[in-house]
């Protein structure tokens, strides 16, 4: 929550307002367009929509939480947005970009996934090494997560580079663990990080909507490695927002 001065000028309680307000809608679309994208046919009308209310609701929603988190402070937040929005754009421009095709974005992701890596050892120290054994109210175990994602991202995108493009089922398996592991982290961070704003007798079941964005990323990483659809058809990706760097 974003604590303003009482006696700070209206235009600053207005704009952490819009701030707020901001940061928890473009998170409500996010989950809500993911879990659609999710469970829609791919390639259809639905999940093309989806993915583009995705991708906007993602972006709002980390971007403002990477931002004002360092101000809180919440390092853990910090990390979290960052790396959600690299995720996100870099599943975007995936599908974006045509087949076997890269640019200086992809180039940028490589560094920033090792950027989100170093601070994730940094913040994982400084918990580990802290006389309560946390990090902003965070355990080490929290950055552990953060780092193995964001080296496997890193991984990722330097493979891309290297074989200068990615086509067919590896280009989307790319596109598809990335906005999924996305929607994971943005799933955790309300239904685990925020259990309080729940009612007590429902909050045994929290656990269950991360589990299922796991499980059905399995799933479709299974069906796009082993099926024939995804070697003859792509899934159509959203509309393009910005221009191809």
């Amino acid at each position: 929550t974003l604590q303003v001065d009482p006696d700070a000028p209206a235009w600053i309680h207005a704009a952490a307002l819009a701030i707020l307000v901001l940061h928890i809608g473009g998170g409500a679309v996010g989950l809500v367009a993911g879990a659609t994208a999710l469970l829609s046919g791919k390639g259809g009308r639905l999940h093309r929509a989806a993915g583009n209310a995705f991708f906007v609701g993602m972006l709002v929603m980390s971007g403002l939480g990477a931002i004002v988190s360092p101000f809180l402070p919440e390092r853990a937040s910090t990390v979290a947005g960052v790396l959600t929005f690299y995720l996100v754009a870099t599943a975007w421009l995936t599908v974006r970009r045509r087949e076997g095709a890269f640019g200086r974005i992809e180039v940028a992701g490589v560094f920033i996934a090792l950027g989100v890596t170093a601070a994730a050892i940094f913040f994982f120290l400084l918990a580990r090494n802290s006389p309560g054994g946390r990090l902003d109210g965070q355990p080490p175990q929290a950055f552990i997560v953060f780092l193995v994602i964001a080296s496997i991202a890193a991984a990722g995108d330097l493979h891309l580079i290297l074989r200068r493009g990615l086509s067919g089922v590896a280009r989307i398996a790319r596109h598809l663990w990335r906005m999924c592991v996305a929607l994971f982290i943005a799933a955790a961070s309300l239904f685990l990080g925020q259990p309080q704003i729940f009612p007590e007798a429902l909050r045994y079941l929290l656990p269950l909507p991360v589990l299922a964005v796991l499980l059905l990323m399995t799933f479709w990483l299974l069906r796009v490695r082993i099926g024939d659809r995804f070697k003859t058809r792509p899934v159509a990706a959203p509309v393009a927002l910005v221009a191809e760097a």
